[in-house]
């Protein structure tokens, strides 16, 4: 790996453009190297999860919604959408928005944390498409969704967004240009002009991550997925871009985060050493924000330890600084504790999953975050008496650069009404590569036959598992196979007329 310091320049300066990070990027985008047997092996587990979350998604609001969008630009050469005939084919741009939100929807995909947050796999929709609509074969595929987890995991690892209440897709737009670029082998100059594009066309406030959290959310991602295919494919007509993006005077850096004297540390591989990110990022279990994982595992601990819940004073949870200011009480949202907010707040509160959680012994994508289930008075009582703390122990651990060393945990601390305290720490969720039971093919699987139950029929089911771990040899043409349709009649409808 190699280490490059961003930092800013000021427009007299005569900074040689192949200095820049987005050249950097597009260098190592554009390179021959060999692709990693275990990469290849994790990007067939992360289709198999964005599939699984995409289908038990179909008739979620935000999906029938963008779906209904992409219906209006049909593509006779196009790409697909999910659980739509495989037949019918639209604009790749529209599918990856439509495949984006439902793969998104349900914040139950795979996730990176480290200077900022991400979710890797939200680059796989808009690469499949653009797949799907230029006829590459399953190799091109697994070279750009690789090339995308290490552009965007590197950046992550490299420039926090979130200090500055910055939504983390401004990492996910020049991934997606990047894995674009080496999915479509095109030369380094062009995929540099498409990753500057995409990251000045993706820069949006964290706004949609606080307070009464909308569906926005879900859309998030799949807009800059969208925004980076239209980047690129400006691109590929000789346009350029606003430059140098990161190190510009007026640049992301100068104006929106650090300021001009800031400077920062990028690893990225060296040109045609293989490419290992995706190794490092990990999936969720449950349903719900990454940082909740361990703590959901705790709550299950605690809920055979504990043997009358109405028994329970309080609870305090100590953690990392993101735990407890972006899904704990250190954010300040009212919502937070709210019985009557969205699901997307709700899978944002640390305190209402814990409470749950630890009610249940369990945790259901659906059924843990109804409005019955979030008003219901026990729940309450425990949801309130939860309270969040910065432990900077676990805020380093949380930084720490070693993944193997690296912890999303927490400590917890039940105070009885007797004045007994019952203890549980867990520095990572179960699942986690380095927890007690990583996810292995069988997991991804198993989750994939969990989620889609009801929705599936055992064929089509049976058909795309086999098809998506066969993908390194699928052929040019071949990967509309990827696609997953169920009845016409299951696909609920958004009558509501836009302007499309």
């Amino acid at each position: 790996m190699r280490i490059h310091q961003v930092k800013t320049y000021p427009s007299k300066t005569k900074f040689n453009k192949k200095k820049h990070l987005a050249w950097k990027i597009a260098e190592i985008a554009s390179d021959n190297a060999k692709l990693n047997k275990d990469s290849i092996e994790m990007v067939i587990n992360r289709i198999i999860d964005n599939a699984s979350v995409a289908i038990a998604s179909l008739n979620r609001g935000p999906v029938i919604t963008s779906r209904e969008m992409a219906f209006k630009h049909p593509r006779k050469y196009g790409a697909t959408l999910f659980g739509v005939d495989t037949k019918k084919k639209f604009d790749c741009e529209w599918a990856a928005w439509s495949n984006g939100t439902a793969v998104r929807e349900l914040d139950f995909h795979d996730t990176f944390l480290a200077q900022d947050y991400s979710h890797p796999g939200d680059n796989i929709p808009p690469l499949l498409s653009v797949a799907q609509q230029n006829k590459k074969s399953g190799l091109d595929l697994l070279k750009g969704i690789i090339t995308a987890y290490e552009v965007q995991v590197n950046l992550v690892k490299g420039i926090c967004l979130h200090k500055h209440k910055i939504d983390h897709i401004a990492h996910l737009g020049p991934s997606v240009a990047a894995g674009i670029g080496s999915m479509l082998k095109l030369n380094t100059e062009t995929i540099y002009q498409s990753v500057q594009q995409a990251l000045h066309t993706t820069i949006s406030t964290r706004q949609s991550r606080k307070g009464e959290i909308s569906s926005w959310k879900a859309y998030a991602p799949a807009h800059a997925g969208k925004l980076a295919i239209e980047a690129v494919d400006r691109a590929m007509r000789g346009e350029g871009a606003p430059s140098p993006i990161y190190e510009g005077e007026d640049s992301v850096i100068a104006r929106i985060l650090d300021g001009k004297s800031a400077k920062y540390l990028v690893p990225l591989p060296k040109i045609n050493e293989q490419k290992k990110a995706i190794l490092e990022t990990y999936t969720k279990e449950y349903s719900a924000e990454y940082q909740s994982q361990a703590l959901i595992d705790i709550a299950k601990i605690l809920n055979k330890k504990i043997s009358n819940l109405n028994n329970i004073k309080k609870i305090d949870i100590y953690t990392s600084h993101h735990t407890h200011y972006v899904i704990g009480t250190g954010a300040n949202d009212p919502q937070k504790m709210d019985p009557n907010a969205s699901r997307e707040t709700l899978d944002h509160s640390i305190m209402y999953i814990f409470a749950v959680a630890l009610e249940d012994g369990d945790w259901h994508h659906v059924k843990s975050y109804t409005k019955k289930r979030s008003n219901k008075k026990s729940t309450i009582k425990i949801w309130k008496s939860i309270k969040t703390h910065e432990d900077k122990k676990w805020t380093k651990k949380y930084h720490n650069p070693d993944p193997k060393k690296k912890a999303f945990g927490a400590k917890v601390i039940v105070t009885m009404n007797n004045g007994k305290k019952i203890i549980e720490l867990l520095e990572r969720a179960d699942a986690h590569p380095y927890g007690a039971r990583p996810f292995k093919r069988i997991n991804y699987i198993n989750k994939f036959l969990t989620l889609t139950k009801d929705i599936l029929n055992k064929k089509e089911s049976d058909r795309f598992l086999k098809t998506a771990q066969k993908l390194k040899s699928l052929k040019s043409g071949q990967l509309d196979k990827l696609n997953i349709t169920v009845k016409k009649n299951q696909l609920k409808k958004n009558f509501k007329k836009g302007i499309f």
